[in-house]
């Protein structure tokens, strides 16, 4: 079988070294080329994955007219996702855009109606999608082992964005790095809002089975001297009651390494239980009426195509199969909705109807 050919476009975000790494791993995938116009930033892509140098480029155009890629990896600044997508569409090639969807809902409407105009796969992806614990928390929802979902429990985040680089390896920040850093601009889309609320509320979405909030309240905790808040607090209020979803940068440990307290992940209630989900944790604690002191349940073992983003969208490249859960465009817009409504709530200081 031909390999599928991937470029690599835009190194803002550390995870794109992990999802060419994926790509590097994968049998049936070739890297086809890597572009960033700051060259520093793909040495260690270069001496990781031995790119040789005639697939190394500075200018987005020459790459993408020189690779003819299927599929492109995109991991731009989020509020230039619209801009790259937008740029790499016309190529006609399927596109991987590493989260949070967008800086803004119109901008991630854009990027459907760059993608659907091409007739290409768009798909958001969503590193918390591949945590097995959370997989199994959603197929036991979807199977009614805690009844009819009620509440969505959601505190996420970091120690902060300039803590590690890809690969998880661990850095020290200094306040030079963060008044550099995108991470902590605001008109770049930066701040913890930006950065995991959107796993929180398209991965909720995803245990909610698709349905959206009445109304969004939101209030943000934005440091001296910061553009950008490092921790915010959003409920929203869905028919069948109030939803929690909060993000930190500044968590006591990185939950990656040693959870946190509060503990990062998930809790979900049911009408008749109710399921504890944490990130990279291999259990899972349930509550049901037969067993309401709760059971830890071992959490499923994740099988390919369905390991990691690379191999599940290699695979609906395959198949010509739409992206479905929090990589759909549809599941994740629900999710921009909440943020881009959180946000809003914020600066009003007061609730707000989930806006269209």
């Amino acid at each position: 079988m031909k390999k599928l050919k991937v470029v690599g476009l835009n190194f803002d975000h550390m995870h794109m070294g992990d999802l060419l790494r994926q790509c590097h791993e994968h049998p049936e995938i070739e890297i086809a080329g890597i572009c960033d116009d700051q060259p520093g930033r793909m040495q260690a892509a270069i001496a990781n994955f031995g790119i040789p140098a005639s697939r190394v480029f500075t200018d987005p155009h020459r790459c993408l007219a020189a690779t003819e890629p299927d599929f492109v990896i995109l991991c731009p600044a989020t509020a230039r996702h619209a801009e790259y997508v937008e740029l790499v569409a016309p190529y006609r090639v399927h596109l991987l855009v590493e989260k949070p969807f967008a800086a803004t809902l119109a901008e991630a409407d854009r990027m459907i109606a760059a993608a659907r105009k091409a007739r290409r796969l768009l798909a958001i992806n969503w590193p918390l999608r591949w945590v097995a614990s959370h997989v199994t928390a959603h197929r036991l929802v979807r199977e009614g082992r805690i009844g009819a979902l009620q509440e969505v429990h959601y505190y996420d985040g970091n120690r902060g964005p300039l803590w590690h680089t890809a690969d998880k390896i661990e850095t020290t920040p200094t306040p030079a790095m963060k008044r550099a850093s995108w991470f902590y601009k605001q008109a770049r889309g930066g701040g913890s809002l930006l950065d995991y609320l959107g796993y929180g509320t398209t991965l909720g979405t995803w245990f909610h089975d698709g349905r959206k909030p009445l109304d969004v309240t939101a209030v943000v905790d934005r440091p001296r001297g910061l553009e950008v808040d490092e921790h915010s607090i959003t409920i929203a209020r869905y028919a069948s009651g109030l939803s929690k979803f909060e993000t930190r940068w500044g968590t006591f440990t990185d939950p990656w390494i040693t959870q946190p307290q509060p503990k990062c992940g998930f809790v979900l209630k049911g009408e008749d239980g109710t399921i504890s989900s944490y990130d990279y944790e291999p259990t899972i604690r349930v509550q049901t009426r037969a067993h309401p002191r709760g059971e830890e349940i071992a959490v499923d073992a994740l099988q390919a195509p369905f390991q990691n983003p690379i191999q599940y969208f290699a695979h609906c490249i395959r198949e010509g199969l739409p992206p479905e859960g929090p990589l759909s465009p549809k599941i994740a817009r629900i999710g921009q909705q909440i943020v881009d409504s959180a946000v809003l709530s914020a600066k009003r200081g007061k609730t707000v109807p989930l806006l269209p």
